[in-house]
């Protein structure tokens, strides 16, 4: 197990959202300082990792990655993979803060938490996980702030 926290890498790789990488990189480390905090009963990746890389791209990116990896059609939210890669599609977060009338900030916020979760062991698959993992989610987010 590392001793010492993976850095964070904030990339912006689509046009379409504008996104404060310097800002968000500010952001994720708190959080994950934050999650690291939570206690879980048996190593995670996310302890072990160097480095985790969150990666702003298009819906169309999203879509062919949830297609390849998931099986599923369409674009989504975030996509986690446990060697430290959170996939953000900066179009669907802005769409989300619309219609749950958040702002942009806070649903991308939302989303690295929601990654980083992931990585620390959490899942949303059953009801009773997506609660847990939704309560965390929250109180990291009003801690980071």
């Amino acid at each position: 197990m590392r001793n010492t926290a993976p850095q964070i890498i904030v990339r912006n790789l689509q046009r379409a959202v504008p996104i404060d990488v310097a800002d968000l990189e500010n952001f994720a480390a708190k959080a994950l300082q934050l999650c690291l905090q939570l206690h879980k009963s048996e190593p995670t990746d996310l302890t072990k990792l160097r480095e985790i890389s969150i990666l702003f791209i298009s819906d169309r990116r999203m879509a062919l990655l949830h297609r390849r990896f998931l099986n599923q059609s369409g674009p989504t939210d975030v996509i986690t993979f446990q060697h430290g890669e959170i996939f953000i599609s900066a179009e669907t977060a802005r769409r989300h803060a619309r219609t749950f009338v958040n702002s942009l900030a806070r649903e991308v916020r939302l989303y690295i938490v929601h990654g980083i979760l992931h990585l620390h062991g959490f899942d949303d698959w059953s009801e009773a996980d997506a609660r847990k993992m939704k309560a965390a989610q929250e109180k990291i987010l009003a801690a980071a702030l």
